[in-house]
Formats: C-alpha cells, structure tokens, sequence
C-alpha cells in the first residue's frame, strides 16, 4: 500500500511517502509558515522525488486534530480533496497520538499536548503496551492546572510536545515528581509516524463528512451560542 500522510495541525508541517509500510520520503519542518501555501508545494516535492504519480497512491492519512483551527482545516480539506478526487481511502488520525507516538521506547504514561491558550491546552494521555499505543485518557480541552493535578502523584508519567517548555514551571510546581520531554525530536511529529498509526485503521466511510476534532468550539461560536438558542439552523449558517 502507498501512503501519503501529512499533519499541519500546528506550527510544525509533516508530509512523508511510505509503501507496504516502509518510509519512502519524508519531510519535516518546524518553520512558522503558511501551511496554505506550503502543503501542497511539499507533497508535489516529495512526490516527484520518489517518482510516484496520483493514481499510485492508495490512501491519504491526515491529522486530525485538535490544534490549530487553520491548521486542521487546511489538512483535513486538502485530505478530503486529494481522497475525493483520486477516489482514495481516506484516515484520520489523532494529533496528539502522533507526538506520543514518538516516545515509543518511553515504558510509563505519556501525556501529549497543545497551547489551547489562555493556560487550557489540548491533552490527552497515552503508553505504549506490547508494541501498541493505547490511548488511556480521550483528548480533551482542559486547564492546564488541573491536567498537572491529575497526575501530581504518578510514579512515571512525561509531558511531551514543543508547547509543553511553556509550562514547565507550572507543571514543576503541581506534579513535581513528573518528567518533561527533552527528546527534541519527540517534539514534533513525523509524517512516517502518522502512516504508520494508520496502518490498522479503517478508512473513513463518508469522506464528505469527515471533519476536524477541534475539541473546543471558535471563540467567536461561542460568544454566538451565549445569545442564541440554536435550532434547525447552526452557527455557520447563521453568520
């Protein structure tokens, strides 16, 4: 099976080729860029590089979410496109199971997340079992603070994800006993890893109705849902 799968659900961009399991191509970069701009020049690239044509691949592979609202929607519009065109299967995979993922030699919990602001971030808790990553706790929206009061008596439990050295202090102060990622490369995902989660998964049966897992609503939603009662129509209709 060829595989193209790509995460632009935050800063970083991801895009790797992978065949009967096996890293083709890859690219990785953690330049704040336009992913608008960026994804598709990427995927041409690393395409052309290993000489394979549209009509080669077998499915498209895209995180998910949560993270950046742009960000997932450009990914998983790009995903549904390329699935749709090329009438292609199409599997979404969880952001936060591809940053745990990389800590695959790592034996306690592992607990990836995102800056959600306002000290929230995204979260979810994760550990490698027999080869397989388990997901031990479903991604969530959730305070910073209580994340770390969860776990502040642990045994052996790591925050993992570049936006985790935001809360270092925070996390030092409410689970002192915990470890902070300093594996750089754990920090970002690889678009190989994202393949490889895929691997088991069962495409998705709608592609039309494939969507982002945002995990939180815009803010700009949620000021609208605070003086609206929503009926049979919803909040994009209605702006």
């Amino acid at each position: 099976m060829k595989v193209l799968a790509f995460d632009t659900s935050n800063q970083a961009l991801t895009v790797a080729l992978t065949e009967a399991g096996q890293l083709v191509n890859e690219l990785i970069t953690t330049n704040n860029k336009n992913h608008s701009t960026t994804l598709m020049p990427a995927i041409a690239q690393l395409m052309a590089e290993a000489q394979w044509q549209p009509a080669d691949l077998d499915r498209i592979v895209v995180a998910q979410g949560p993270g950046s609202y742009t960000g997932l929607r450009i990914g998983v519009t790009t995903a549904k496109t390329l699935a749709s065109t090329l009438h292609k299967e199409l599997v979404g995979v969880s952001s936060l199971a591809v940053i745990a993922a990389n800590a695959r030699e790592y034996d306690g919990l592992l607990i990836p997340l995102f800056d959600a602001r306002r000290q929230n971030v995204y979260a979810g808790v994760y550990r490698w079992q027999a080869g397989i990553l388990e997901n031990v706790l479903p991604d969530r929206h959730i305070a910073m603070a209580e994340l770390a009061q969860r776990f502040a008596n642990e045994k052996k439990v790591r925050f993992i994800g570049s936006d985790t050295q935001k809360f270092r202090q925070l996390i030092a102060e409410v689970a002192p006993a915990a470890e902070i990622n300093t594996v750089g490369t754990w920090d970002v995902p690889h678009g190989s890893v994202l393949a490889q989660l895929a691997e088991q998964s069962q495409p998705v049966s709608d592609i039309d109705a494939f969507l982002p897992a945002y995990l939180k609503k815009v803010e700009a939603e949620e000021k609208w849902l605070a003086t609206h009662s929503p009926g049979d129509e919803d909040y994009v209709e209605k702006i």
